[in-house]
């Protein structure tokens, strides 16, 4: 194994014209052996590699002037694989050759991922990893509040969770959004779907009559994103409930797909530029989605003491306007730590996420010049909520027994 990790990691240095299979394969070979013999000798093998790399380097740096950095590094990695190899170990030393020869053959890829990213969106990857790694841990994992509602570990985990999709979607957006602006409208509505409307609008005005095919299928791809990241929200923050959605998300998802479908196809949309959409993790939007979520979550869970859970339906109609996303994880939160019933979170998560779908209707209505294409989407909005209505009671007579 050790041996064949050389000979796959040399062949990508090979064709790079660099250090390549047999030195590579010996490497790993010689640790392999050190590590078989144990104690000193696997040390001993692995300094004699770091002499390897420090004459190697040297003799390009007299030849070229620069340092071979990824080929050292690439022997580093093959040599303490092979010593894990040689020690008994199999999954993670061929995981790592595994990993470093897909660094080492997609430089190409990487490096255009490297030039689109932005400082501001490497920022907010930053910010992202330091709310996950350093602030998530030090919550306390108990309610602080006298009632119990406030859990901050559990909640800020909520907010982690869907800032990073959002940050990990605006990425893709970014990187496959120049192939066309409905890829970009798709990814756009798994972060935010209103905003993809807004920015489809602003276009069409820009632009003209040569986008409205690209409009009306950026709009329902985007309305059909919005769906699928609610189902996966529910799947992640309350998997007990996943079930009980599928019939009206996969409802709403399969008639978008079909409005989607039977416009006729633009090729304008590969002569315009993507859609310019901001980035959706800063730390503004983030502190705002934590205090949406916050206020909906304690509103919710007192609502359902008091009130019952008619009244819980109520926060769920208001999430959906101010943030469907904040909505369903507040609604899915209260489900885990059961403040709600199952039946009755997930009647509010299909509200919050009819009433979504309708708050666009007023976007369309304000930003779409074209009498046609506005009544053409509005009729789809609708028909889309119409069909989230007729399903939600569907689910209830399924699982009227839960209840």
């Amino acid at each position: 194994m050790a041996v064949a990790l050389g000979i796959f990691i040399g062949l990508e240095r090979e064709h790079s014209q660099k250090t390549g299979v047999r030195t590579f394969s010996l490497t790993a070979l010689a640790c392999c052996l050190g590590g078989l013999m144990g104690g000193l000798y696997a040390v001993f093998s692995l300094v004699f590699v770091t002499i390897g790399i420090i004459g190697m380097n040297y003799r390009e740096m007299v030849k070229t002037g620069n340092l071979a950095l990824t080929t050292s590094s690439g022997l580093g990695v093959v040599a303490l694989s092979g010593t894990l190899f040689g020690q008994g170990h199999t999954f993670t030393p061929a995981l790592a050759g595994i990993v470093a020869a897909a660094l080492l053959a997609w430089k190409p890829a990487i490096s255009r991922f490297a030039d689109i990213v932005s400082e501001q969106e490497l920022r907010s990857a930053i910010l992202l990893a330091a709310l996950t790694f350093v602030i998530l841990p030090v919550l306390p994992t108990h309610p602080i509040d006298p009632w119990g509602l406030i859990e901050p570990r559990s909640n800020w985990a909520s907010v982690v969770i869907i800032a990073g999709i959002g940050f990990v979607n605006y990425i893709l957006m970014r990187t496959l959004g120049a192939r066309g602006m409905e890829i970009t409208a798709f990814f756009g509505g798994l972060v935010n779907s209103r905003k993809v409307i807004v920015e489809l609008g602003i276009r069409l005005k820009e632009v003209g009559p040569s986008l409205l095919a690209v409009v009306q299928r950026g709009t329902m791809l985007a309305t059909g994103a919005m769906l699928l990241r609610n189902g996966l929200l529910v799947a992640v923050l309350a998997p007990q409930a996943a079930v009980r959605c599928l019939v009206p998300l996969v409802s709403m998802l399969l008639v978008c797909a079909v409005f989607w479908r039977s416009s006729p196809a633009s090729e304008s949309a590969a002569h315009h530029n993507r859609l310019q959409l901001e980035s959706p993790f800063r730390l503004s939007a983030a502190l705002k989605f934590g205090l949406v979520f916050l206020v909906l979550n304690v509103v919710g869970a007192l609502a359902q003491r008091n009130f019952g859970e008619n009244s819980f339906y109520f926060v769920s109609l208001a999430g959906g306007l101010l943030s469907s996303a904040s909505s369903i994880a507040a609604a899915a939160t209260l489900m885990a730590r059961h403040e709600i019933p199952i039946s009755t979170g997930v009647n509010g998560i299909i509200l919050s996420t009819l009433t979504s779908v309708l708050a666009n209707i007023p976007l369309v209505q304000g930003l779409m010049p074209e009498r046609a294409l506005k009544r053409r989407i509005i009729f789809e909005l609708v028909g889309i909520a119409g069909v989230g209505f007729v399903s939600v009671f569907v689910n209830n007579l399924i699982f009227a027994s839960d209840h």
